[in-house]
């Protein structure tokens, strides 16, 4: 019998910039715990605005410095597809906040190519995932997600049974709020990862993070509700904005 995945653990920081020190934090720890384990990290990267001051915090000394760059592996959890320069580019943001600023090797960042024709690209892309994985205990040590208000993670959407259900590790997906092609890891990579962290800021996204941490369980509909890794954890890092409507943190800690 396949053992259950273990329940999301959260944190909830008093601000947005303590929630995005304590991202980054727990990013320094995780390269410290693949590193130590078996020489590399592999970290997929989000996009959008959330994970932006993770990673311009990651770029100042005091965190660059204790992360081994030259043996870090950069890949991307999803992807528009747009040209890399693009200001829509999840590459780009990465590049701009974190990257650029680290002695990380040009050869161990593997951008999704986004302007490529989505279907092409999201076979290049799995190969590419099999192939960086594909060494004895090898998986993804920490994946970035964000939660869209809509219940969407990475480029998984609601009702894209596909693709949710796809036994592939990449998949092209369709996102009909922007009429946009992008290219997204299925839940069966993201789901193998040794972690999963949720990046979730702002009061606009409490009653998402409400249905989706304690709410029934409609996967399909909430896509965010099929990421709990079977040999990992699943983390959430909110703000008190993004913490305000979930019940089990209604009541203030005893004593406070």
């Amino acid at each position: 019998m396949t053992a259950a995945p273990s329940p999301a653990r959260v944190e909830v920081l008093p601000s947005t910039e303590l929630a995005a020190e304590a991202a980054a934090a727990r990013f320094v720890a995780a390269a410290a715990r693949a590193l130590q384990a078996r020489g590399t990290f592999t970290v997929a990267l989000s996009g959008g605005h959330t994970p932006q001051r993770v990673y311009q915090l990651l770029a100042t000394p005091r965190l660059a410095t204790r992360v081994d760059w030259s043996r870090v592996q950069v890949c991307w959890g999803d992807e528009r597809c747009v040209p890399p320069d693009s200001a829509e580019s999840n590459f780009r943001l990465a590049q701009e906040a974190l990257l650029s600023h680290v002695p990380l090797p040009a050869s161990h960042v593997h951008r999704i190519r986004g302007e490529d024709a989505p279907e092409q690209e999201a076979r290049r892309y799995d190969a590419l995932m099999r192939r960086l994985l594909a060494g004895p205990g090898s998986r993804l040590d920490l994946v970035l997600l964000g939660l869209g208000t809509d219940g969407h993670t990475a480029s998984l959407f609601p009702g894209a049974t596909s693709v949710h259900d796809s036994a592939e590790w990449v998949a092209p997906a369709f996102s009909e709020r922007n009429a946009q092609w992008r290219i997204t890891f299925t839940p069966r990579l993201i789901n193998a990862a040794a972690e999963a962290m949720f990046l979730v800021w702002g009061a606009e996204k409490a009653g998402m993070v409400a249905r989706v941490l304690e709410g029934p369980r409609t996967p399909h509909d909430i896509p965010a509700q099929l990421i709990a890794p079977m040999h990992g954890e699943a983390v959430w890092i909110l703000d008190r904005g993004a913490a305000a409507a979930l019940r089990a943190r209604a009541a203030p800690p005893a004593g406070s």
